[in-house]
């Protein structure tokens, strides 16, 4: 059998466990990805994401985090919504999550298919007395998946810095399987995003300093997710009802008419909008019982629910004051903070 053969069937192989395309690249296809890093981190623009600027050696150079690796195999996973994801921000007593950790989480479920991928791949290449390593990644690892993905033909970096596909709209994860085997590449994709900046207009906090480049600092998925203790004042009523990510500027991509049902069920949203008022009162163990097997629970509760509390300040809803001052004494000072601007919030609005 020969390596084009082996592809060939990696590919089919690939698409029969559920991924929705798969590229293949060279570990040193993206040479410029060490400098934007390095960018972007001298500028702060990680905010508290310290583990960006941890091994940036590996992480701006895929070849350097393993040296034996030959090809490194890009695979999509789509996750795409049956509805409109941003219908839930016109119900200011509900909360908004983001599309992605409606179900099942994400890092359990790829994984699996990639090591599953992965060891169909090592015995398919035994078979031909060729040895062969793999090692498998899921947004865990010191990994640029995003240009990768573009060096591969996935799709392209948009000006929201995701990854978009023609085939495949903006509602996708990515996995990555690094091995020795000498693969044939494959072209990479170019930026189809032409005149279009719908995906910067809509955000709401302007986390996009540029066309192609995002400040972290200012994104709702980084500040609701990422960052620890009070977020800045000027910046809680741009959150609007989100308690968990941002889709937005995925949500009004024009690409999105060309994506993919999703064809895992444990993506199915088991979620949804769940009342803001429910949701205050989860205390730690509710909360993880409630979220488990789910992205949600890995900010933990004392995040999880300044999140909310900043969403019922947002809400305009003078009949939940009640319930933000009933986490005002909360033994999380963060929460605590955040229960007393909500109830504020929302008592000066009833004054106007």
């Amino acid at each position: 059998m020969t390596v084009a053969d082996l592809t060939l069937r990696l590919r089919e192989r690939a698409a029969a466990e559920g991924f929705s395309a798969c590229g293949i690249c060279a570990p040193s296809a993206i040479p410029e990805a060490a400098a934007r890093l390095a960018g972007f981190v001298e500028a702060g623009r990680h905010g508290q994401m310290s583990w960006m600027a941890e091994r940036m050696g590996w992480r701006g150079d895929p070849a350097a985090l393993w040296p034996e690796a030959r090809s490194v195999i890009m695979l999509a996973e789509v996750y795409t919504p049956e509805g409109d994801p941003l219908e839930v921000l016109e119900q200011p007593d509900r909360a908004a999550v983001s599309c992605y950790a409606q179900g099942r989480d994400y890092h359990d479920l790829v994984k699996k298919r990639l090591k599953r991928v992965g060891r169909w791949l090592i015995d398919e290449a035994r078979k031909g007395s060729v040895p062969a390593e793999i090692k498998v990644f899921v947004d865990t690892a010191p990994v640029m998946e995003k240009p990768l993905g573009q060096a591969a033909g996935i799709g392209w970096q948009g000006k929201h810095t995701n990854l978009v596909g023609r085939e495949l709209g903006s509602w996708f994860f990515l996995g990555a399987i690094f091995t020795t085997l000498d693969l044939p590449k494959d072209a990479a994709e170019t930026d189809h995003c032409g005149s279009c900046r719908a995906c910067l207009d809509i955000c709401p906090t302007k986390a996009f300093p540029a066309p192609y480049q995002l400040d972290a600092r200012r994104c709702i998925s980084y500040l609701t997710i990422e960052h620890k203790g009070p977020v800045d004042e000027e910046l809680r009523p741009l959150l609007g009802n989100r308690i968990y990510g941002c889709d937005d500027c995925l949500a009004v991509c024009p690409w999105n008419k060309f994506a993919v049902a999703a064809r895992e069920a444990g993506y199915d949203a088991r979620v949804g909008a769940p009342a803001l008022e429910e949701l205050s009162g989860l205390d730690d163990a509710a909360f993880r019982a409630r979220f488990s097997g789910s992205p949600i629970k890995r900010i933990g509760r004392e995040r999880f629910v300044r999140n909310v509390l900043y969403a019922i300040g947002n809400s305009g809803l003078y009949r939940l004051k009640p319930v933000a001052e009933g986490l005002r004494d909360d033994p999380d000072p963060v929460v605590a903070e955040a229960a007393r601007w909500a109830a504020a919030r929302l008592a000066a609005g009833r004054r106007n």
